[in-house]
């Protein structure tokens, strides 16, 4: 897999990353552990009841179960006080991920376009899923090249991406899928995996990078996403301009 040279940090040089907890978030310490991994980040804990996200550089909403995945997965915390601030994050630029239930939530807030329904499965899926990356343009990719693969696992029950036929092509067109299923496990839309929002620094998706971020994991392919973060934090001039990336064709 062919990458771009990892980041020249100077030794000042900390970037604050808040990892948003909502009651029932369980992947906040592998996101938190993975993060600090990167010299140069710094993870600090955001309650989901805070208002204020003043000092921080970018911010990471993990997975988990947050409110019991009650009503529907993400909307009960789609209400929580912070997500307010959360929008305002995003409208300012600033870098947000979204993982897992965290991609949930940003769709329930109407962050992210879409839904995520029940897999045609109807059951949990944990696997390992392969992937292939189709927008090097957000500050989670920035380290990649369109058409890399990753194999990042999954974890779900409501991980298939929805959106309607007019409202997908449109995704689609302005280069919004940011990765893309080679095996679709859930059944997703046009086997997609991960978004961003038109202007690129929004980005949710399903996998977990952050369990394929340590050294001991059986791969460490999750660890480009946070490095990017951190390049991207450094030289955000870097990142390819233009559209929201330029989609590759539908798996």
């Amino acid at each position: 897999m062919t990458t771009q040279s990892p980041p020249s940090l100077p030794i000042s040089a900390r970037f604050l990353v808040g990892v948003l907890r909502f009651p029932g978030t369980n992947c906040d310490f592998d996101t938190f552990e993975a993060i600090r991994n990167v010299p140069g980040l710094e993870p600090v804990w955001i309650g989901h009841i805070e208002t204020d996200l003043a000092g921080m550089d970018a911010l990471i909403l993990p997975g988990g179960f947050s409110y019991g995945d009650y009503l529907r997965t993400g909307a009960v915390a789609a209400q929580a006080p912070v997500i307010d601030a959360v929008r305002s994050f995003a409208r300012d630029g600033k870098p947000v991920l979204g993982i897992c239930n965290g991609f949930q939530i940003l769709v329930e807030a109407r962050i992210l376009p879409g839904v995520l329904l029940v897999n045609t499965s109807r059951s949990f899926i944990c696997e390992e899923a392969p992937l292939v990356v189709q927008n090097n343009c957000t500050p989670f990719t920035s380290l990649l090249s369109e058409g890399n693969r990753l194999s990042l696992p999954i974890a779900h029950q409501e991980g298939r991406y929805y959106l309607p036929d007019k409202d997908l092509k449109e995704l689609e067109r302005r280069g919004q899928v940011v990765f893309r299923y080679l095996q679709n496990p859930n059944g997703s839309a046009n086997a997609i995996a991960g978004i961003s929002n038109p202007e690129g620094n929004v980005v949710g998706l399903m996998p977990h990078p952050e369990r394929r971020s340590r050294s001991t994991a059986p791969g460490t392919g999750g660890f480009l996403i946070f490095e990017s973060l951190l390049f991207s934090l450094l030289h955000p001039s870097a990142i390819p301009s233009g559209p929201a990336g330029q989609s590759l064709s539908p798996a």
